[in-house]
């Protein structure tokens, strides 16, 4: 049995102080494989705002693979927007845009999504195909195959963000190089679903994380997920903060992995 714990869109600079001591000790208490983090780090790509989400990273305890968000370039400097949108990102966070963890039950790839002349909007094209296809290449056959990536690849009805580029063409291609799940955010909102607009199989497991730390909600309250991976099953928990004080198991749904994909379960009880 595997455990990778699912933030995103930490926001430093519009974050919510009081939520990040009870954070670190949750995640760390819950003591997963690996922590994967879908972009949107800091609010204004600022040194000050890397540098709260680099101490974040430092204090936990397993290792973290992290992607960026949109809002990981700089907003307010056009020319380094341009020319060096990533200098901050890869000078406090990680050099690499798109890292990979790989293992005898899983891998995990990174995909930078984010269109740095696009501002909100995305995009996933045949490169960021052919990196997951490498990144899986020499992944065995019984292993899950995961993909972390900022924007999501389906929208709800009625989302007013404009959904990236190449969606629905990554979606087939994932299926084809043998994804499992995709892990994203962006949208401030949680989800734990199969792709209902996927137009082949197997079926690819979708997973939306809202955001950790952001006092920006939409709806929804600030919150993580933790995937428990067992035997082509896994369990999604959303840790949800009410009082500043715990982020605490709210909701959960499980999936199993059958030869046309993943497929829901029955509703877990969280607190089971």
């Amino acid at each position: 049995m595997k455990r990778l714990l699912h933030l995103s869109d930490l926001h430093f600079g519009r974050d919510r102080p009081e939520l990040l001591e009870p954070l670190v000790q949750k995640i760390n208490a819950l003591a997963p494989d690996v922590v994967a983090i879908s972009g949107d780090l800091t609010q204004r790509a600022r040194a000050a705002q890397f540098r709260q989400a680099r101490g974040l990273i430092d204090r936990i305890a397993c290792p973290v693979l992290v992607v960026p968000g949109n809002h990981d370039t700089p907003l307010d400097n056009l020319i380094e927007r341009i020319f060096m949108p990533w200098r901050r990102y890869r000078k406090w966070i990680d050099t690499d845009l798109e890292p990979q963890i790989h293992g005898p039950d899983w891998s995990i790839v990174g995909i930078n999504s984010v269109n740095p002349l696009g501002w909100q909007r995305g995009w996933f094209d045949a490169g960021d195909i052919r990196a997951v296809r490498d990144g899986f290449s020499d992944t065995p056959e019984s292993a899950l195959r995961i993909v972390v990536v900022h924007h999501p690849l389906e929208h709800l009805p009625g989302e007013r963000k404009k959904l990236m580029r190449g969606a629905e063409a990554a979606i087939a291609a994932l299926a084809e190089v043998g994804t499992d799940i995709v892990l994203s955010g962006h949208l401030h909102s949680w989800r734990a679903d199969v792709f209902a607009a996927a137009p082949t199989e197997p079926r690819v497991l979708q997973v939306h994380a809202g955001t950790v730390l952001s006092d920006r909600l939409r709806g929804q309250e600030n919150d993580f997920n933790l995937l428990t991976l067992d035997q082509g099953r896994v369990e999604v928990t959303r840790f949800v903060s009410r009082d500043a004080a715990d982020f605490k198991p709210e909701d959960s749904a499980r999936f199993e992995r059958f030869e046309a994909g993943w497929r829901a379960l029955r509703r877990a009880d969280p607190s089971s």
